[in-house]
């Protein structure tokens, strides 16, 4: 992530934006995914990492028997309480986080889940360490990152629509953060690095992003995530204009009235095939 430090800023309305807008355009087919792949597996604790607003916390809750444990955390307390005052159909163990150093000890868990998490940890190989270590032998890590974003239509659009509006330093959020790993062997690379021995199943899911007019992903990309820390840390009074551009930019490619793009993402899935717990720093 470099010196983006606001790449990892889920502050202010932005929690808000993002369930209400973004988790229904762009989320939800992929937590029901996670939730359906998990439903079969005999499981009973589960830890989800950067869980952000809840919206794969809510699809497990309702997915999963009521004797599963599930522990949802992530880095920003501010998505967190969006998520617990949402609610789920039954009890969940919220707590803040980082992912890079699990307040929990080694085996708890039968699955660690995270669904589009990863692309924001400074160090990739560190969190996946962290996940293997708090993995019983045998448990399963399942995680989710987005293709790259020339097959993410909606964000490509807003992406290169933005380069008008700020020609010499246009906002690269979305291209450098969620859709900036995505490379097979850059993901086999740091599980490896990781600790995790078994080779890992990466499936490419495509899906659509459907809205019921071009501004509402305008909205949701433009103020729902770190995008918009970006564009005001440029000029905090465009924001207006660069979400209208952004709009019409959807609109003249996609149409005046309901809209819908394509989404890809991969799709992680590994054991923990080891019965040791060593960290990136043992011998």
């Amino acid at each position: 992530m470099g010196g983006f430090d606001t790449d990892k800023v889920f502050s202010g309305s932005i929690p808000k934006l993002y369930d209400t807008l973004l988790v229904p355009l762009i989320f939800e087919p992929y937590a029901a995914d996670l939730a359906n792949r998990l439903r079969s597996k005999s499981l009973s604790r589960l830890l989800e990492i950067a869980s952000g607003t809840g919206v794969v916390t809510r699809a497990l809750a309702s997915a999963l028997p009521q004797t599963v444990s599930i522990v949802a955390t992530d880095l920003n307390q501010a998505m967190l309480d969006y998520a617990a005052g949402a609610g789920t159909t039954r009890a969940v163990q919220w707590r803040q986080a980082d992912a890079m150093q699990l307040p929990f000890r080694e085996g708890t868990f039968d699955a660690v889940v995270c669904q589009f998490g990863v692309m924001f940890f400074p160090e990739k190989a560190k969190a996946f360490s962290e996940a293997r270590r708090v993995l019983r032998p045998g448990g399963v890590f399942i995680f989710s990152v987005w293709d790259r974003i020339a097959e993410n239509e909606f964000a490509d659009t807003v992406t290169t629509a933005l380069e008008s509006l700020f020609p010499n330093d246009p906002p690269r959020f979305l291209a450098r953060t969620p859709h900036g790993y995505h490379e097979r062997r850059d993901i086999e690379r740091d599980l490896a690095k990781g600790g995790f021995i078994a080779s890992p199943q990466i499936e490419t899911v495509a899906a659509r992003s459907r809205a019921t007019s071009a501004p509402v992903p305008a909205i949701a990309y433009c103020q729902g995530t770190p995008l918009r820390n970006e564009i005001e840390a440029r000029d905090p009074s465009r924001l207006g204009e660069a979400t209208g551009i952004a709009a019409e930019a959807i609109a003249q490619r996609f149409g005046r009235g309901a809209v819908d793009g394509k989404i890809q993402a991969h799709i992680v899935t590994i054991r923990n095939s080891g019965d040791s717990y060593l960290t990136l720093d043992s011998p």
